[in-house]
């Protein structure tokens, strides 16, 4: 009997196979995919509107454990609210390494943006001597160009020394 596709069966599959090849959980195929979710949880954490859901939730519990018929309880106020306790370590169990993940994440993405603008303050740094360079370079080019007034100058003297000519030749 063949097969409708061919893609290999479960057992037929490698981690060597190309990416395509392998199933499983969307959540879990790239490591940017399940980032991005531990990112969702810890933001949706450290909300205050999570904390007042939470607060909420604890408190309505414990309302009605402790105001309902005892045959509707199902968690105890004489011996703790055991069940609510249990609930709350699981999902504080569960939100630690989430939000450290999370906080993991941003600390790469961090380092990569301090590594960006290290390089980007050198760039500037060099493009900034370049140009002081550039501009002491033009300085120097300017001191040996000719001024108005020097012109003005030898203007003035090339007069005075035609003016002279003319006195001095004969016949004027």
């Amino acid at each position: 009997m063949a097969r409708a596709r061919n893609r290999p069966t479960r057992n037929e599959m490698r981690l060597d196979s190309p990416r395509g090849m392998r199933q499983g959980l969307p959540l879990f195929q790239s490591r940017d995919a399940f980032g991005r979710f531990t990112e969702a949880i810890a933001r949706g954490m450290g909300t205050p509107w999570f904390l007042f859901g939470l607060s909420i939730f604890v408190v309505l519990w414990m309302l009605y454990n402790t105001l309902a018929p005892d045959n509707f309880r199902f968690d105890s106020a004489a011996i703790g609210f055991t069940a609510l306790t249990l609930i709350l370590s699981l999902q504080a169990s569960y939100a630690a390494p989430l939000i450290l993940l999370a906080q993991n994440r941003q600390d790469d993405r961090d380092r990569v943006q301090i590594e960006q603008d290290r390089q980007r303050a050198e760039r500037n740094l060099n493009d900034t001597e370049y140009l002081a360079r550039e501009v002491v370079a033009l300085r120097l080019s300017m001191n040996d160009l000719a001024s108005k007034d020097f012109i003005r100058a030898e203007l003035r003297a090339m007069l005075e020394e035609l003016d002279k000519k003319d006195d001095d030749t004969p016949g004027s």
